[in-house]
């Protein structure tokens, strides 16, 4: 295998795709939809598995509409792996605040209620819609606070990516990671408690 030819699944080959599609390599660009697809789709039906029973959302529906998000067939220049899959998150996250706000509204009238984060745990409890809500809120803070820590935390939360994954997503240390998280953790659990 040639130095540039990494096996398919790896974070190196994505980002060399996103490199030579950007340079007009038609070939790389249409390899791109279905190893970024399979990824996404297998980190939604993660996430979704976890939705509270009668959930709508499906994790097919949810894979689709984050990537008309990212802009479908036209999809804007992709720095890396770590540049794609942080939009990617981003996109999951608001869709799924988008769901969790409509959800509220049509049954509690649209009053939003604070959760405590020890009644959420962040990266294993089912989403509720006022749990979410309270979370996305206290995570626009933190993202003015520490932008580096928020993009951690909308891996792990919302694109249900592991440590490892969302370490070597943003070109960081396992351990580092883990510290982050850790920190997030604390600091969304005191802004959601005031």
């Amino acid at each position: 295998m040639a130095k540039n030819d990494a096996p398919t699944g790896s974070p190196e080959s994505l980002t060399l795709l996103l490199q030579r599609a950007d340079s007009g390599d038609r070939a790389a660009a249409g390899r791109i939809l279905p190893l970024v697809y399979d990824e996404l789709r297998r980190l939604a039906a993660a996430k979704m598995a976890r939705e509270a029973p009668g959930q709508t959302l499906q994790p097919t529906a949810l894979v689709h509409e984050a990537w008309l998000r990212l802009g479908g067939d036209h999809q804007p220049r992709w720095e890396n792996r770590a540049h794609f899959f942080g939009a990617a998150a981003e996109a999951m996250r608001r869709i799924l605040i988008d769901a969790a706000r409509r959800r509220q509204a049509q049954r509690h009238g649209g009053g939003q209620v604070r959760l405590n984060l020890d009644e959420v745990e962040l990266a294993s409890d089912p989403l509720h819609s006022e749990a979410l809500l309270a979370i996305n809120e206290a995570l626009e803070k933190f993202a003015a606070h520490d932008a580096a820590k928020a993009e951690l935390v909308k891996l792990r939360y919302f694109a249900g990516l592991s440590h490892e994954e969302a370490a070597r997503a943003l070109g960081i240390a396992v351990p580092t990671a883990k510290q982050w998280w850790t920190y997030a953790k604390a600091w969304l659990y005191r802004e959601i408690k005031l």
